[in-house]
């Protein structure tokens, strides 16, 4: 058994980074501490613990520090080494996908589109979004307020006729010069400060176009005008938009299960609440009693500090999350224990005042009461759908005539190779069934299973 005793004598009351190693060296877990010591030496306390961290506490056999200057140093260099390292107790988060924008292109008839990936200085973006639908919804309402066009440049420059979509006001067919240089660039404009929260700038100028071609005579084109301020109108009701631009946020909501943690990121941007989306913990150490954690007293200088495991999960994902994304001027987070040693880290990443809130007032409570409701249906939602996975996984099992000794059929496979088909029907696979350990028997078999396709999961 591992004796801390001669190592907690030695430590330094400073900031730092500490690695749990076990008996082959492998990092069990990667944390940062305000003071070392006290830290450190919370984790062999007789009581109190969570089962996820007594499992890790029997498996230490040495433990490595790193002192850092700040608290937020030692968070940040735990970023990086939980990144690096990937320990099996540390809280991860995943994140494949890039974040999508919204794109006007530097074109003279800029374009509208969906775009994802590195940023170019040439175009404008606004962003970014949550997922694909948000933006997608925002390119409708800007075809429908605006008449942007949303063609490629390649079809813009051949087009001899205007298409559909300017018989469906969709579009202002600059293609063929329905409409000129000057008042396309306007709409463009426009359609920008929309997106950044203008809207009552915009449905300003709007109403002086409209009074200034009425004046004119030009009654066609006020209804143009008219037409717009409409739609607007309608767009800002429908949405609920705020015109205050400093409602701009990231909501972060947290919750567990039992044996699973989700962190529900919702944005606001421009006023307009964009949609959330949710992420998993993706270690499956975390698979325990969620709610233990949940009981224990609240750090303090004095008491020998150890995070509730939700707290512990949004601290986890706000410095794994923003340390490759923007962040927004303010964000609010529904757990009060995680603003102290958040709020230095995130300004000395930003270079920037952020403001943390965790007990919003008006729109912003009732954003941050969505998103904690979103986060418990995602954990229901997943729920769901592993118990699905699992039933059929289990028929499969007893298809192929297989015993299992125990429920747990998750590390169970079948991969499948040498696929065959004709024209691309009637596919055919030879397989070879890796068994799970508690499977009955252990050889390796092979079967051939029709209407299977490459990288299909059973």
């Amino acid at each position: 058994m591992f004796d801390p005793k001669p190592l907690l004598a030695h430590l330094p009351e400073r900031p730092g980074v500490y690695r749990m190693l076990d008996a082959d060296r492998t990092v069990l877990y990667v944390g940062k501490a305000k003071n070392l010591k006290k830290r450190v030496a919370s984790y062999f306390r007789s009581s109190g613990l969570s089962p996820r961290i007594q499992n890790m506490v029997r498996r230490i056999q040495d433990i490595d520090i790193t002192v850092s200057r700040t608290e937020a140093e030692a968070l940040l260099l735990e970023n990086n080494l939980i990144k690096t390292l990937s320990p099996r107790f540390n809280i991860l988060f995943r994140d494949d996908k890039s974040y999508p924008f919204l794109k006007l292109s530097g074109h003279a008839y800029p374009r509208i589109s969906y775009y994802r990936g590195a940023l170019d200085r040439q175009h404008q973006y606004f962003g970014p979004f949550p997922n694909a639908w948000a933006v997608k919804e925002s390119i409708h309402i800007l075809q429908k307020v605006f008449q942007l066009r949303s063609c490629t440049d390649s079809v813009f420059a051949h087009r001899t006729r205007a298409c559909l979509l300017h018989q469906i006001h969709r579009c202002s067919a600059p293609c063929v010069q329905a409409i000129s240089k000057d008042s396309y660039q306007r709409d463009v404009e426009n359609a920008g400060r929309f997106l950044k929260g203008d809207h009552h700038q915009v449905l300003s100028e709007l109403a002086g176009q409209m009074d200034q071609a009425a004046h004119d005579m030009n009654y066609e084109q006020a209804a143009v005008f008219r037409d717009r301020i409409s739609a607007l109108s309608r767009v800002l009701q429908q949405h609920g938009m705020e015109t205050d631009a400093a409602l701009d946020c990231d909501l972060l909501a947290v919750a567990g299960d039992g044996r699973r943690i989700v962190v529900n990121l919702a944005m606001v941007r421009g006023g307009r609440h964009l949609g959330d989306r949710p992420y998993f913990s993706s270690d499956a150490a975390l698979e325990t009693d969620i709610e233990v954690e949940e009981d224990l007293p609240p750090s303090s200088d004095e008491a020998l500090e150890v995070l509730p495991v939700l707290d512990e999960a949004l601290l986890a994902f706000a410095s794994q999350h923003y340390a490759v994304h923007d962040l927004p001027d303010t964000l609010v987070v529904n757990r009060p224990q995680v603003i102290g040693p958040l709020t230095e880290w995130l300004r000395a990443q930003a270079q920037r005042d952020i403001r943390l809130l965790h007990a919003p007032q008006g729109q912003r409570l009732e954003w941050l009461r969505l998103a904690e409701d979103n986060a418990r249906l995602a954990l229901v939602r997943r729920a769901q759908e592993v118990g699905s996975q699992q039933s059929r996984t289990r028929v499969l099992v007893e298809s192929l005539g297989l015993v299992a000794e125990t429920d747990d059929l998750s590390s169970f496979r079948v991969e499948c190779f040498d696929i065959s088909h004709t024209s691309g029907e009637a596919t055919q696979a030879s397989c070879v069934v890796y068994h799970h350990h508690d499977l009955q028997p252990k050889e390796y078999r092979r079967f051939n299973i029709e209407g299977v396709t490459p990288g299909d999961d059973y």
